[in-house]
């Protein structure tokens, strides 16, 4: 004959089987990533490591490239390539990609061609100014305008005049304290 069941125990299990689905519907929740912000409940943001790969090329490098240039000269203007195929001897690739946190993700191609060692053409989308590069990834909340670090003529007049030390005759009278003029040697003696 089966034992018997209390009707506390019962009450017990009830009690824990709720707590216990929570907690396994948060874990499961975890395996399924972040959320869309990925914020947990507000206040845990996590680590995301910043990846760069390739060559950032601006608008003011691109437009120092011309075709009739040497590999050499490419190369010292846009850097060296991400991509140099020995199959596509005549191509170069710069590829450039970044994620960073609190910023929008950027991808660029541009695709250099030559013909033998010259600069044939140069295929690249619209490419953004050094500027507003930086400016894209910044991710400082904060405004960095900088005071200006020189007074105007108005400021300058304002200044108080500077406090002149009244020299004591005691003082002028005394000589300058003779400096020593031998030296010691800087490497030890044998």
């Amino acid at each position: 004959m089966p034992a018997p069941t209390r009707p506390h125990a019962r009450r017990g299990a009830r009690f824990l089987a709720a707590p216990a689905a929570l907690a396994a519907g948060l874990l499961l929740a975890g395996c399924g990533g972040m959320s869309l912000t990925d914020r947990m409940l507000g206040v845990v943001t996590p680590y995301k490591v910043e990846v760069v790969q390739g060559n950032v090329v601006t608008k003011e490098q691109l437009a120092a490239v011309r075709p009739g240039q040497s590999r050499a000269q490419v190369r010292d203007i846009l850097g060296s390539p991400l991509l140099a195929d020995i199959f596509h001897a005549d191509r170069w690739d710069y590829v450039f990609t970044i994620r960073r946190q609190g910023a929008a993700p950027q991808q660029r191609q541009v695709i250099v061609r030559f013909e033998g060692d010259v600069l044939k053409s140069v295929d690249a989308p619209e490419l953004p100014s050094e500027r507003d590069f930086v400016a894209s990834i910044d991710t400082f909340k904060t405004s960095r305008n900088a005071p200006p670090l020189a007074l105007s003529e108005a400021q300058v007049k304002a200044l108080p005049a500077p406090a002149r030390a009244a020299a004591t005759p005691a003082a002028a009278e005394q000589p300058a304290a003779e400096l020593p003029r031998r030296y010691p040697p800087l490497e030890g003696t044998r």
